[in-house]
């Protein structure tokens, strides 16, 4: 059995202040299990769902929506993985300062 896609990174702006990062996640493709080191807003570039697993192996889905950005802290630890069947994207902004 192969492994699952990888998500594509595409970092946009890398400054003092921010870094904002597109995800781009083909159907099933996830980011790998990893520690957010900065807050973060997730700004969703369409409709879709993601399945979140924790760091203990806890399975929860997220359903993201057009305009409805969300803001975490620093120290979220979890793999994120594209649930639907087409491609799936958001915007990623985590704070530097």
């Amino acid at each position: 059995m192969s492994a699952p896609p990888k998500a594509v990174p595409t970092v946009q702006v890398d400054n003092d202040q921010v870094r904002v990062t597109e995800w781009r996640f083909a159907p099933g493709a996830e980011t790998g299990e990893h520690v957010h080191q900065m807050d973060y807003v997730v700004v969703p570039s369409g409709n879709g769902r993601l399945k979140v697993v924790s760091r203990q192996g806890e399975e929860s889905f997220a359903e993201l929506k057009l305009g409805a950005s969300y803001f975490r802290k620093a120290g979220v630890h979890h793999n994120v993985i594209n649930a639907n069947d087409f491609e799936f994207a958001f915007v990623e902004i985590e704070l530097k300062s």
